[in-house]
C-alpha cells in the first residue's frame, strides 16, 4: 500500500477541486496512482460536481411533502436550465428531498445535507446529491427548506406553476374540517398572488418601518407639490404612504381575492369563515417560496446564438 501524503492530496484537490477526504479516500483506493485517483472522483461525481460550482444554478423548482395534516416542508432545489428542472429524475429528487425534510428535525441546511438520505440510507443527503449532478450532468442545489409543524390546528399548501411558487399555511384553529382547510388553502393562493411579507402589522419590524419612513421621504422630498409644505404636514404624508404599503405587505391587512365586494379584507374574511364553523381561527405562520428568487439568473438569446452558428 503506497503511502499517501498530505502533497500527494493537495495535489489531487487542486487538480479536480474535490473535498480533501474525497481526495484522500481516492488516492488510497487508487494505491496512490494519480490518475485513477482522478477517475474514481469523476466516477463517484465529486470532481464533476466541484467544477460545476462556478456556474449559476437559478432554474429548479420547489416542492412540498406533508404528514397529514399537522406538517409539511417545503424544499427549493436549483437548476442551470429549465430543462433539466422539467427532467423527471430532476423531479423524483426534489420530490425525496422534499419527504426528507418534513421528517427531519434538522435546525440547518448544513445539518440537513449531512442527514441519512431517506432513500439510501449508506449516503447523506449531500452525497445523494452528487450523485445526481453526475447523473444529470450540470449543476445542482439543495438552496433552502423550511419545516412546519401545527401547533393547535393543521397546515395547507398551495403549489403554483408546477413547482415555482410553493407556500405553506399554518393556520391555528378549534375546529378542522374541510370548510376551514378550503379557506386556509385560499390563503395560500393569496400568498402566492400577492406575496405579502407578514402576516399582520405587530410582525412588521421597527427597522422595516425606519428603513421605509426614509425611502418614502426622500421621494416625498423630490415631489414639486410638496415643496414648502409644514414639517408637519410632510411626516403626515409620510405616516399615510408608509400605513397604505403597509396594507399591502401584511396578509390580513389585503383586501381577499375572491372578495365578493372588492372590499373585504382578509382579517374578515377568516371572521367569517370563523362563524359560520363555530370556530377560533387565524394565521400563525406561512412559508412562500419562489424559485429563483433572489439569484442572478443567466440571460441567454438562444436566436441569436443559433444564427451565429448557422453563419459560422
Amino acid at each position: 500500500m503506497a503511502e499517501i501524503t498530505a502533497a500527494m492530496v493537495k495535489e489531487l484537490r487542486e487538480q479536480t477541486g474535490a473535498g480533501m477526504t474525497d481526495c484522500k479516500k481516492a488516492l488510497s483506493e487508487a494505491n496512490g496512482n494519480m490518475e485513477e485517483a482522478v477517475e474514481i472522483l469523476r466516477k463517484n461525481g465529486q470532481a464533476k460536481a466541484v467544477k460545476k460550482e462556478s456556474r449559476i444554478a437559478a432554474e429548479g423548482i420547489c416542492c412540498i411533502a406533508h404528514e397529514g395534516d399537522q406538517a409539511a416542508a417545503v424544499v427549493e432545489v436549483n437548476s442551470e436550465t429549465d430543462f433539466v428542472a422539467k427532467n423527471e429524475t430532476f423531479q423524483q429528487f426534489v420530490q425525496a428531498a422534499a419527504k426528507q425534510a418534513v421528517q427531519s428535525n434538522a435546525a440547518d441546511l448544513d445539518a440537513f445535507m449531512e442527514e441519512k438520505w431517506i432513500e439510501d440510507a449508506s449516503k447523506t443527503v449531500k452525497e445523494a446529491l452528487v450523485d445526481k449532478i453526475a447523473v444529470i450532468g450540470e449543476k445542482l442545489s439543495i438552496r433552502r427548506f423550511q419545516k412546519i409543524q401545527a401547533q393547535e390546528g393543521c397546515v395547507v399548501s398551495y403549489v403554483h406553476g408546477g413547482g415555482r411558487i410553493c407556500v405553506i399555511v399554518e393556520g391555528k384553529t378549534s375546529v378542522v374540517n374541510d370548510a376551514i382547510k378550503e379557506a386556509l388553502t385560499n390563503l395560500a393562493m393569496q400568498v402566492a398572488a400577492l406575496s405579502p411579507k407578514y402576516v399582520a402589522a405587530s410582525d412588521v419590524s421597527e427597522e422595516y418601518k425606519a428603513h421605509e419612513r426614509e425611502i418614502i421621504k426622500a421621494q416625498i422630498t423630490q415631489d414639486p407639490k410638496m415643496f414648502g409644505k409644514p414639517e408637519k404636514v410632510i411626516e403626515g404624508a409620510i405616516e399615510g404612504r408608509l400605513n397604505k404599503e403597509l396594507k399591502e405587505v401584511c396578509l390580513l391587512d389585503q383586501v381577499y381575492v375572491k372578495a365578493e365586494d372588492g372590499k373585504q379584507t382578509v382579517a374578515q374574511y377568516i371572521a367569517q369563515v370563523a362563524k359560520e364553523n363555530d370556530a377560533e381561527l387565524s394565521i400563525n405562520q406561512f412559508v412562500r417560496y419562489e424559485t429563483g428568487e433572489g439569484l442572478e439568473k443567466k440571460h441567454e438569446d438562444f436566436a441569436a446564438e443559433v444564427a451565429a452558428q448557422m453563419n459560422a
